[in-house]
């Protein structure tokens, strides 16, 4: 009873109802969030055309498979959603066991190490967006696989499921990029994810997306 009177108040004050981690979130910020969702995506999208086409002509001749590469990731309120990724190795996992790239992984072709490397084989995830599975900001979407394992020794880790998943967030921009090789290193990933739940808002997302070309051009180790 008590927290149905709670959702009430949320909804009279311009909050919607509740999530089932009892999160309200506020119907003005959403509603801008994902106007500016899709209008970047699409200006992206065709601001990114020569770069889209030039990467799909290089895989297709790099190596044989498909070009776009569909995995099953935990987006928001635990929903699966296939994520789009430009096919960067010669492997297509998707199942119980997924093992991460790490350096001088031989999995990765010649086009997906350069591709991996500048964050180009995340483009198609603006599709993601348009669609409504993704936001351009939000913690990085982990495999179904993952989410099981570090959902059952992270005590915080589900708090990133209350918010869309985004191509960027505040953890990358803040370094934690690439592989997440022991629960320590994912740990520290999760609290930089939870701080942005807490905190998010319009200018904090504008932020993070002004500071992710910077954080895409630095060097680091990429497998």
């Amino acid at each position: 009873m008590g927290r149905q009177v709670t959702s009430q108040v949320q909804v009279e004050a311009g909050f919607p109802a509740l999530d089932r981690f009892g999160f309200a979130v506020p119907l003005g910020r959403t509603d801008a969030k994902r106007v500016l969702d899709v209008v970047l995506s699409l200006s992206l999208l065709l601001l990114a055309a020569p770069v889209l086409a030039l990467v799909s002509l290089a895989i297709v001749l790099d190596s044989r498979g498909p070009l776009l590469f569909c995995q099953r990731r935990t987006g928001f309120n635990g929903r699966i959603f296939g994520i789009l990724k430009f096919r960067s190795m010669h492997v297509m996992e998707d199942g119980a066991e997924i093992i991460q790239a790490t350096a001088h992984d031989t999995r990765v072709t010649r086009v997906g190490r350069i591709i991996r490397r500048l964050s180009l084989d995340e483009l198609p995830q603006l599709f993601n967006v348009i669609a409504g599975d993704m936001s351009l900001v939000g913690p990085r979407p982990h495999a179904v696989a993952h989410d099981a394992y570090f959902g059952a020794a992270i005590s915080n880790y589900a708090l990133r499921q209350t918010v869309k998943p985004g191509i960027t967030g505040w953890a990358q921009v803040n370094g934690a990029r690439g592989a997440t090789p022991n629960l320590k290193v994912m740990q520290q990933r999760v609290d930089l994810d939870a701080w942005y739940v807490t905190h998010a808002c319009m200018a904090l997302d504008l932020k993070i997306l002004l500071r992710t070309p910077l954080e895409v051009l630095r060097s680091r180790d990429v497998p």
